[in-house]
């Protein structure tokens, strides 16, 4: 009985060792993930949790669908795809000479080098071999990224389906705030007014006005109506995506305020309105 009764006590200090060790990483995790910069992207069932660089590459991707006049579905394969081949990192180096966004080998006629490695290139490259597809709006995500990349592993892009329909769609402005980010609050001096300007209209232009710079803010003219709003949040969501590389402190519009360097929602703001959208950048 003496045993058994010394055998209960030690197993006690044991477990006990157990949960404050635990109760202590979960507290220094706790610690930590509130500072991890991350974007996350919402549509209905579906949810994808990127970091700003990998959803900056994501909004890329998107907004030249949207350019192109192409369907939702069609960004949607496209995100799966770069999350299977890059993880949407645009990297320098791959299996043989693949490279960039969507591991395109020059080797296979996809371009130079330096070409692969553009995002807005390779991107555009996917969509040419994309839109040849006969039916591809009705194929799954695997039978149409299969016929573009001919891939080794043609299943491992049905893997991201719901990611990528859930940033498409919200990249493409179909629900309000549907897209939040936590990023850090730029470094004073270090935003990009001009090439925020020059970015959204170069790739979005054609559904909002054109976007001008008033000092270190940047406004952009949306329409009235359903569709004018649409337009307005996907051009919102697009500059929220690549706050980081613009160095964007805050967004307005809609009624909604977006801020670096607190919490990701958008908050509510009766005054910001809905016919701009006004980039605060540092």
């Amino acid at each position: 009985m003496k045993k058994l009764l010394t055998a209960l006590v030690v197993l006690s200090v044991i477990a006990g060792g157990i949960y404050w060790v635990v109760q202590a990483a979960t507290d220094k995790l706790d610690s930590i993930l509130p500072d991890l910069q991350q974007c996350t992207a919402v549509a209905g069932e579906y949810e994808a949790r990127f970091d700003p660089e990998q959803m900056g590459n994501a909004a890329v991707i998107t907004a030249l669908g949207l350019k192109r006049g192409l369907p939702a579905r069609a960004a949607t394969i496209a995100i799966a795809t770069a999350i299977q081949e890059s993880k949407l990192y645009n990297i320098s180096h791959g299996d043989r000479d693949s490279l960039g966004l969507f591991q395109q080998r020059p080797s296979m006629g996809w371009g130079t080098e330096e070409q692969v490695q553009d995002p807005v290139y390779a991107t555009n490259k996917f969509y040419d071999a994309l839109v040849k597809i006969e039916g591809y709006e009705d194929m799954v995500v695997t039978e149409a990224a299969q016929e573009v990349q001919r891939s080794a592993y043609p299943e491992a892009y049905a893997d991201h389906e719901g990611e990528g329909r859930a940033i498409a769609s919200a990249i493409s402005g179909y629900s309000p705030a549907a897209l939040t980010c936590r990023i850090d609050e730029p470094e004073a001096g270090s935003g990009k007014p001009q090439a925020t300007k020059t970015e959204v209209n170069q790739l979005l232009g054609q559904m909002v006005g054109r976007a001008r710079v008033d000092g270190t803010t940047v406004v952009i003219p949306v329409d009235a109506g359903e569709t004018g709003q649409r337009n307005g949040w996907a051009v919102a969501h697009y500059v929220l995506a690549r706050a980081s590389e613009f160095g964007a402190t805050s967004i307005a519009y809609d009624g909604r305020t977006w801020s670096a360097g607190k919490d990701e929602e958008w908050a509510d703001t009766p005054q910001a309105t809905g016919d701009q959208i006004v980039v605060t950048l540092a």
